[in-house]
């Protein structure tokens, strides 16, 4: 497998997933997967298949209430494949990326992200797993005691936290109970842990290994992490404000609940939009601004080599610092002490402009398929598409076809990001001499 994940490895990314979504298709498919014992039908069974191995979150059906106790645990097998390999496939290909970079950028590889002992796929796995199963354990201890606070009895006490933290942490956002999220106005018991599950999950592997190491001195985290945290940090905060702002007189969200439920209520919207899909307010309650917000949010999403979709923060943060850069009038994009190369730049252009053209393409195939309004189609298709999970009710709603469409961009959508920049990153050349420059009109 490590053989031909270097030789082709966004082709090997792509064989995988698609593997695995099949394998948990026919599982859904068998009529014991159902509450009523008859089979799903084939695009629900691969709607869902494919939003829980790329842990998106969106739904045909209420997952609690549509498949029974079996299907539960094939959907939250399949959050946790496709979790645990989505992280483990991007650090391979981070991994066959820097090995053709040359020495220098491994050496700087190395430093920047401390997973110069991630050599060996065995030591790979190991520590990927062990980091993930902490996390998620420390998730189901604290939610245990709260559904059983809540009169659950023990067994499904024990089994709501466990799929509540696995999906917390690879930021699937898919609900086990019937209707949706069992909570209420300033449930900091289960809201706070499942924020946490999110963060650690969307903020990526590398920067959590940082952490790990080095997590008291914050000057020598490398730039990937500093970039990563930096950018997250400004956007949860400004989302909160943002949010705040927008909702707070809204008596369908935030207006009826207190000062302390609504800071809640915000910090639970700022971070889910990152990838998780989770919701404590109607999605479809929210004004039209508050929703343009969440697109964005959603586009952007976590960090690098996480459960999260996007087109990445790092991405959005090189973005922003090159526009800075050009209007200061200064040759070179630097940050936190660190030059971006221009590699890194064209990447991010690269990423971005692929990334809008699938959500404009998508969104108009769809908005001709159901003829809804572009603000429905529009956060529909990017939560598909940034494998966020957050919805306004129009996956339920959707024609075949449609299904079919967001199943694709889901799909895309995951692995997209990982192989394109893999792809692009490995094709770099170098020419012997270099064409008369000459700069076309811009703007």
């Amino acid at each position: 497998m490590a053989e031909r994940a270097k030789a082709h490895p966004a082709r090997f990314v792509l064989y995988i997933f698609t593997l695995v979504n099949l394998a948990f298709t026919t599982l859904l498919l068998l009529p014991r997967a159902t509450e009523t014992g008859q089979r799903a039908r084939f695009v629900d069974a691969l709607f869902t298949a494919v939003s829980s191995v790329c842990v998106t979150g969106l739904t045909v059906h209420d997952t609690g209430s549509y498949w029974s106790g079996f299907g539960h645990v094939v959907i939250l097998s399949a959050i946790a494949v496709g979790g645990l390999g989505i992280i483990t496939l991007a650090s391979i290909l981070g991994i066959v990326v820097s090995r053709r970079m040359g020495l220098g950028y491994r050496v700087l590889a190395a430093r920047e992200t401390k997973t110069e002992r991630l050599g060996e796929l065995a030591e790979l796995l190991k520590v990927v797993v062990g980091t993930t199963l902490l996390i998620e354990g420390l998730v189901f201890v604290v939610l245990v005691p709260r559904f059983l606070t809540e009169g659950e009895g023990v067994g499904p006490a024990l089994w709501h936290s466990l799929f509540y933290a696995i999906s917390a942490y690879n930021n699937a956002g898919i609900v086990v109970h019937p209707g949706g999220l069992p909570t209420h106005p300033g449930d900091w018991w289960l809201q706070v842990p499942l924020i946490v599950g999110v963060f650690l999950g969307s903020v990526g592997f590398p920067v959590l290994q940082v952490l790990r190491h080095r997590w008291r001195r914050p000057r020598t985290w490398g730039l990937h992490a500093q970039l990563t945290l930096a950018t997250t940090g400004i956007l949860i905060a400004g989302s909160i404000v943002l949010f705040l702002a927008l909702e707070w007189r809204n008596p369908a969200t935030m207006g009826p609940h207190s000062v302390s439920d609504k800071a809640l209520d915000a910090l639970f919207m700022a971070i889910m939009p990152r990838s998780a899909g989770f919701n404590t307010v109607p999605v479809g309650d929210l004004n039209h601004t508050t929703m343009l917000s969440l697109d964005a949010l959603m586009f952007v999403g976590g960090g690098p080599v996480s459960t999260a979709g996007g087109i990445k923060v790092t991405t959005l943060a090189v973005l922003f610092l090159a526009v800075v850069a050009e209007a200061r009038g200064d040759r070179d994009v630097e940050v936190f002490s660190r030059r971006v190369p221009a590699s890194s730049l064209r990447l991010a252009v690269a990423v971005t402009m692929l990334g809008a053209t699938i959500v404009l393409i998508g969104s108009m195939i769809v908005t001709e398929l159901t003829h809804e309004s572009l603000d429905r189609v529009l956060f529909e298709v990017l939560s598909a598409f940034a494998t966020c999970g957050l919805s306004t009710g129009l996956s339920a709603e959707l024609p075949d076809a449609g299904k079919y469409v967001l199943t694709l961009l889901m799909f895309i959508g995951r692995t997209g990001t990982m192989t394109v920049g893999a792809a692009l990153a490995l094709r770099e050349r170098r020419h012997l001499y270099r064409l008369p420059e000459e700069r076309p009109i811009i703007g």
